[in-house]
C-alpha cells in the first residue's frame, strides 16, 4: 500500500488510489479526463432528474386536489409509497446487478407511466401505475445515491481533495437543481390551471400532463448519456446467495450510527409528504384555490433550491452538517408550532401571502435535510453505500406513505402534533449521533 501506483493499478485498486498520486504526464492526462467525466456526469444526472421530477412533483402536488373522487389521488400516492417502501429492500441488489446507470434508466419508466395514467385517472389506471412506480422509484433512488457518491469520491481522489467537502458540493448541486423542479413544474401548473379555484378545464389538465410526458422523455434521453460507473468487483460476493444478499442489505442496521440516523430519515419523509398532501390541501387551497397550489409550491421550491446550494457549499464534515441540520430543524419547528398555536385562514393580501411565506420557510428545512442526509450517508457508509441509500428510501418512503394514508382521516391539528413530536425526537437522536461519532475520534486523539 505504500508504493507509488501506476495508471492501471489506480483504476483497479481503491487502496492504491489513496496511496499516492500519479506523477506521469500520461497519468495526469487520464486524471484530467476522469475529472471532466465526473463533473459532466454530475451535470447530466442533475438535468435528467430535473426534467423527470419537474413533471412528477407538479403532478404529485395536484393529486389530493384534482383526483378527489373517493380520495383517489391521496390513496394512489399512499399505495405508491407503500410499494416504494416494500421494494426498497430489493433496490440495492437490483442496482448492483444492473449497474447504476441502467438502473437509473429503468427507474424512469415508472414515472412515465404514472404521468400517462393521469390523462385518464381511474382506479384501474392510477393504482397499477402507482404500484409499479413504487418499484421503479426504489431502483432510481438507490441508483442516484450510488452513482452520485461514486462520482464525487472519484473526483475527490483524482484531485487530492477531501471527501467531505466534495460530497457536499456534488450533493449541493444535485439537490439544488432537483429542488428547482418545484419552481418550474409548479409555474407550468399555475399557467395551465389558472382558470379559477376548481383547477381549470379538463382540456387544461390534459394539456398539462402531455407537456409533462414530453419532459419525461427528455429526462430519459439525458439519463442514457451518463457514463458507466459500476463496481462489478463486488457483485460476486454480494450475490453468491440470497443470504449473502440479505446480509448486505441489512448490514447498515447493525451500525448504531444508522439506528440513530433513521428517525431523522423518517422525519425527512414526513415533512416532504406534509407539504405535498397537507399544506397544499389544508393551507393553500382554502385561501388561494387549486390554481394557487402551483404558485405556493414554486416559492417552496425556490427556497429549497437556494438552501440546497448553500448547505452543499458549507458541508465539510459532521460538525458542519450538525449546524446546518440544526438551522433547518429550528425553522421547521417554528412553522409547526406557529401553525398549531396561532394560525387561522385570513382574507386579503396578508391572508394570501401567509401560505406563500410558510412554503418558503418549509423549503429551508427540506433543502437542508436532502443535502445533509445524502452527504452523511456517503461519508459514514462508503463501504455499503448502496445498502445505506436503500435504507434511506425504505424509511423515507414508509413515512411518506403514512402521511398520505392518514391525511384524509385526521385533522390538521392532529397532523401538526404528529409532525412536531417527530421533529423533536428525530433531531434529539441526531444530536446523539454526533456525540457517538465524535467520541472514538476524541479517544484516539
Amino acid at each position: 500500500m505504500g508504493s507509488t501506483a501506476t495508471g492501471p493499478e489506480l483504476a483497479a485498486s481503491h487502496d492504491d488510489e489513496e496511496a499516492a498520486p500519479l506523477v506521469s504526464a500520461a497519468g495526469d492526462g487520464r486524471r484530467g479526463a476522469g475529472t471532466a467525466s465526473q463533473t459532466r456526469d454530475l451535470h447530466l444526472l442533475s438535468l435528467a432528474f430535473f426534467f423527470v421530477f419537474l413533471a412528477y412533483h407538479a403532478a404529485q402536488n395536484l393529486q389530493s386536489t384534482v383526483n378527489t373522487d373517493g380520495n383517489l389521488g391521496s390513496i394512489s400516492l399512499g399505495l405508491l409509497y407503500t410499494s416504494f417502501t416494500a421494494f426498497s429492500v430489493v433496490g440495492s441488489p437490483v442496482v448492483r446487478g444492473m449497474g447504476s446507470r441502467r438502473a437509473l434508466v429503468l427507474g424512469t419508466s415508472g414515472y412515465l407511466l404514472f404521468i400517462a395514467a393521469n390523462l385518464a385517472p381511474s382506479w384501474y389506471t392510477m393504482v397499477p401505475a402507482s404500484l409499479y412506480l413504487g418499484f421503479t422509484a426504489s431502483i432510481i433512488w438507490v441508483g442516484q445515491g450510488t452513482y452520485l457518491t461514486s462520482a464525487a469520491l472519484s473526483h475527490a481522489r483524482d484531485n487530492n481533495l477531501p471527501d467531505g467537502p466534495t460530497l457536499g458540493s456534488f450533493n449541493g448541486e444535485f439537490w439544488g437543481v432537483f429542488a428547482s423542479t418545484q419552481v418550474i413544474g409548479n409555474l407550468i401548473s399555475l399557467a395551465l390551471l389558472r382558470n379559477g379555484k376548481d383547477g381549470g378545464s379538463i382540456t387544461g389538465k390534459n394539456l398539462l400532463f402531455v407537456v409533462f410526458l414530453g419532459c419525461m422523455i427528455i429526462g430519459i434521453v439525458l439519463m442514457c448519456l451518463l457514463s458507466k460507473r459500476d463496481e462489478k468487483r463486488d457483485n460476486a460476493s454480494t450475490h453468491s446467495s440470497f443470504g449473502a444478499m440479505l446480509k448486505y442489505i441489512v448490514a447498515p442496521l447493525k451500525d448504531r450510527r444508522m439506528i440513530l440516523l433513521i428517525p431523522l430519515i423518517a422525519y425527512s419523509g414526513l415533512q416532504q409528504a406534509f407539504v405535498w398532501a397537507v399544506f397544499t390541501k389544508s393551507i393553500v387551497t382554502p385561501v388561494l384555490g387549486i390554481s394557487g397550489v402551483g404558485g405556493a409550491m414554486a416559492i417552496y421550491g425556490a427556497s429549497d433550491v437556494v438552501c440546497s446550494l448553500v448547505a452543499g457549499r458549507f458541508t465539510s464534515g459532521l460538525h458542519s452538517a450538525t449546524f446546518i441540520v440544526s438551522v433547518g430543524a429550528i425553522v421547521q419547528a417554528v412553522v409547526l408550532f406557529w401553525l398549531l398555536l396561532f394560525y387561522s385562514p385570513m382574507e386579503g393580501l396578508l391572508g394570501s401571502a401567509i401560505p406563500l411565506f410558510i412554503g418558503a420557510l418549509w423549503g429551508v428545512g427540506d433543502g437542508v435535510l436532502n443535502t445533509q442526509l445524502s452527504a452523511l450517508l456517503g461519508l459514514l457508509f462508503e463501504d455499503v453505500k448502496e445498502a445505506a441509500f436503500a435504507q434511506l428510501k425504505v424509511w423515507q418512503s414508509g413515512a411518506i406513505a403514512v402521511i398520505f394514508f392518514l391525511s384524509p382521516s385526521i385533522t390538521l391539528q392532529a397532523m401538526l402534533i404528529l409532525m412536531a413530536t417527530s421533529l423533536v425526537i428525530s433531531f434529539g437522536l441526531f444530536l446523539l449521533l454526533t456525540l457517538v461519532v465524535e467520541k472514538p475520534s476524541s479517544i484516539r486523539a
